[in-house]
């Protein structure tokens, strides 16, 4: 009997090999349970997971889960009426609650170094009849990169991660502070923040920092540093460039190992841009990126002549980046939190603007003529966005500066002075740029960008039913 792969041709024929070595090694013994994670539309890993011998079916014929994971917001609740027709999706094969199924990529096995014994390997997500799911974030990446590879180009990507990480004291497990979500975890600083990059700091956290790179390094992530940040509690882990899918799977990897390997081991770390302590600093995700031609492996980015920033492609390119600015700001930032980083001053880039090397501006230009690591980093996305839609709301806008042969305008070398686009300050208002953005919304696809302001917009509205603490201190004496 044929296998959910083969009815529907799923696999290349590299990735029916690369199964057949995973299959060999679960037959090996190697491991006794397999992680079958699917990163969901927050970029948040889900799945089920086999004891090995059900894992070597389960390769080709999938794990079935319920379609009411695609309904979830950020606290886990479920925003749609699953139980209506068309289960609130207009789609008759998810209401219900019925299942949807979720296929790996045998290219992304691995075994957790953290967890004995348990292999992991990622997967996408398909509906019964082998479509892929309109929903799937991972898909809208691979679409990205088909349009690319039609060109003769192939994205690359560096990433730079801000995170915090802390002492747990208290986990929050009692049955008073149950609920969804539950009461936060009680922590204490490992650092008081303010050395930036201070090797006292560093060394004071090495237990810490070799634990992280040890575990990473045995996973096969690409690491190139471990720093110290500025805040209290915070760091910051730099990795080398990687190309197509590997940048956006990378990320969803790291941000779970990096929770689950401190919590194994009295931390707790987390990617929310602004934690609420104090003196906090905000963390970003700056996001290095070029283009790479695949006849001859060079940057596409990469200028002829002394005194270009970019050259004619990059050029184009980075245009785009800026004319989508606002309406991918959702996508780089998607939650209420990441807009408390908008500051004065602050490195967090207010406009949608470039310039020459320069961390004030969205978009910094490195690099110049001979230098193959010439590129773009945008410096606007937080930690905890859904990579599979950052990178591809990237590669959709610069597609289109590409192809309307846009013009970036001069380098802004006064980032808090010059006349621009402000971006969004507020996760609604960054909706509603998306929506009124007509390339990104075509790009992403309409339903899905319906979709997924839907479940932002739930959150919003539960945002806006809570008294804030400012509000109680503001207003109860007063008035």
């Amino acid at each position: 009997m044929e296998s959910f792969v083969e009815r529907f041709g799923l696999w290349s024929a590299e990735q029916q090999a690369q199964a057949d070595a995973v299959v060999g090694r679960l037959q090996a013994s190697e491991v006794d349970v397999v992680r079958f994670a699917w990163p969901d539309q927050h970029g948040l890993l889900r799945g089920k997971t086999l004891v090995a011998e059900a894992a070597q079916g389960a390769l080709r014929d999938g794990v079935n889960l319920t379609s009411t994971l695609l309904a979830k917001d950020t606290s886990h609740r479920t925003v749609f009426p699953v139980f209506s027709a068309g289960g609130g999706f207009d789609s008759p094969g998810m209401q219900g609650g019925a299942d949807f199924t979720v296929v790996a990529d045998p290219a992304t096995f691995r075994v957790l170094p953290w967890a004995p014994r348990t292999g992991w390997v990622l997967c996408d997500a398909y509906t019964s009849d082998g479509s892929p799911c309109p929903f799937g974030t991972r898909q809208i990446l691979q679409r990205a990169l088909a349009e690319l590879d039609a060109l003769g180009l192939e994205f690359v990507a560096g990433l730079e991660v801000e995170f915090h990480v802390f002492k747990l004291d208290d986990p929050s497990l009692q049955l008073a502070h149950a609920g969804q979500p539950g009461e936060p975890p009680r922590v204490s600083l490992l650092t008081q923040g303010h050395q930036y990059l201070t090797e006292l700091r560093y060394d004071r956290v090495d237990a810490l920092m070799d634990l992280l790179r040890t575990q990473l390094a045995a996973l096969g992530l690409p690491l190139l540093s471990l720093e110290i940040e500025f805040g209290p509690s915070q760091f910051e882990l730099v990795f080398g460039p990687t190309a197509g899918l590997v940048p956006a799977d990378t990320m969803v990897l790291l941000r779970s190992a990096i929770k689950q390997i401190c919590q194994r081991h009295g931390y707790h770390a987390t990617f929310m841009c602004r934690p609420r302590i104090p003196n906090v600093m905000s963390s970003g995700w700056h996001l290095h990126q070029s283009l790479r031609r695949k006849a001859d492996g060079r940057n596409a980015f990469m200028p002829e002549r002394e005194g270009q920033a970019l050259s004619e492609t990059g050029l184009h390119y980075l245009a785009g980046l800026k004319a989508h600015a606002c309406g991918a700001a959702p996508l780089a930032s998607p939650t209420i939190n990441g807009y408390r980083r908008y500051r004065p001053f602050s490195l967090a880039p207010d406009r949608a603007i470039w310039a020459r090397d320069n961390r004030g501006a969205m978009l910094r230009v490195l690099g110049g003529p001979g230098q193959n690591a010439t590129r773009i980093e945008n410096r606007v996305g937080e930690p905890t966005a859904n990579p599979y839609l950052y990178l591809a709301s990237q590669i959709f806008a610069g597609l289109d500066g590409m192809r309307r042969r846009l013009d970036p305008g001069p380098s802004a070398d006064a980032p808090y002075e010059t006349a621009a686009d402000q971006l969004p300050r507020t996760l609604s208002d960054a909706l509603a740029a998306l929506r009124a953005d007509s390339v990104l919304t075509e790009q992403l696809g309409p339903r899905f960008v319906d979709y997924y302001c839907h479940i932002k917009e739930a959150e919003i509205a539960r945002f806006n039913l809570e008294v804030s603490e400012w509000e109680h201190r503001e207003y109860f004496d007063m008035f």
